[in-house]
């Protein structure tokens, strides 16, 4: 399914997330979700997010930055509330109350997503609802104070993986989310970047175009919590693209296609040491850290190369 982008008719489409929300100088979220809206511009959409960051800063008491249907659910069950809307929705439509083709579109951070919204998410997918969920990640529960989640990576320093005596921040690995989603067997599961946007507003737009559960994660650099500067989001997930930190790809209908490979692909201290959270790393009794998180994308990358090889 080729899907083009054209850039001057996309900047006349109305951007549906005002300005004036309370999210950080800097923060990717709003960006994700702008982009977002504007793939699906060509839709009426009902959107929906879990507690999160971009929840809590859109939408205060009765004022709301959202420019289409938007609903607020619990950390734990956008997935379910989605999937009742689309149910009502297509129930709607067999009766002849409506005749629109609307799109159903949920936006949750890794805390609502990873853990806490998993076990819905799943049901959601499992069940074969016509609905959109994007991943924002962020890594870390930002929202209630930079916790870790388990999106967060090895190594990294939160308040509840403290680096220092005891542990050198996070010892465990993250979760591969977006291989867990593709594993429910759905019509189509990606990951893109803010930094590389022709490809995210392709795989959006082919999302929206494919009937069943969809299930997009996007890198999503927080300076909170990543204790970088406020202007870095779109260089730092163009380092995480780079680096094959997070590698573009997309699984079609179990058909898995690298939709991005650099040309030279970057260490990753170049994308830990712009990082407050990895600064502990670069110490001589912690350089084993970095090691095994270089050894762990050369393997994960070579099995996604292997993978498309095996499918193409």
């Amino acid at each position: 399914m080729a899907v083009q982008i054209n850039l001057k008719e996309l900047s006349k489409k109305e951007i549906l997330l005002s300005p004036g929300h309370r999210l950080c100088a800097g923060c990717s979220a709003p960006i994700i979700a702008k982009m977002v809206l504007l793939a699906a511009a060509d839709y009426p959409v009902v959107a929906n997010s879990p507690t999160g960051c971009l929840e809590v800063s859109t939408c205060i008491s009765e004022y709301t930055a959202w420019k289409v249907p938007w609903i607020h659910t619990a950390f734990e069950n956008a997935g379910a509330t989605l999937s009742g809307v689309e149910t009502m929705y297509r129930a709607w439509k067999k009766k002849g109350k409506i005749d629109k083709d609307v799109k159903f579109i949920a936006i949750g951070g890794d805390g609502g997503t990873y853990d806490i919204g998993l076990q819905s998410l799943s049901g959601a997918m499992e069940r074969g609802h016509d609905l959109l969920y994007v991943c924002y990640d962020n890594g870390a529960y930002m929202n209630t104070g930079i916790q870790r989640s388990s999106a967060t990576p090895l190594g990294a320093d939160t308040t509840t993986s403290p680096a220092g005596t005891a542990i050198p921040g996070k010892v465990q690995k993250r979760k591969d989310l977006t291989r867990i989603m593709a594993a429910h067997n759905i019509p189509y599961t990606a990951q893109a970047s803010p930094s590389h946007w022709s490809d995210f507003f392709k795989k959006v737009k082919k999302a929206l175009e494919i009937k069943g559960p969809k299930f997009i994660n996007v890198i999503s650099p927080c300076n909170r919590g990543w204790r970088s500067r406020l202007d870095d989001a779109i260089q730092l997930s163009r380092l995480a693209v780079q680096t094959c930190y997070w590698p573009l790809y997309e699984v079609v209908e179990g058909v898995t296609k690298v939709t991005y490979k650099p040309r030279e692909k970057k260490p990753i201290e170049e994308f830990l040491k712009v990082q407050g959270r990895f600064k502990h790393l670069f110490t001589p009794e912690n350089e084993w850290i970095i090691k095994k998180f270089q050894e762990d994308i050369d393997q994960e990358w070579e099995r996604l190369l292997k993978e498309e090889s095996r499918d193409s």
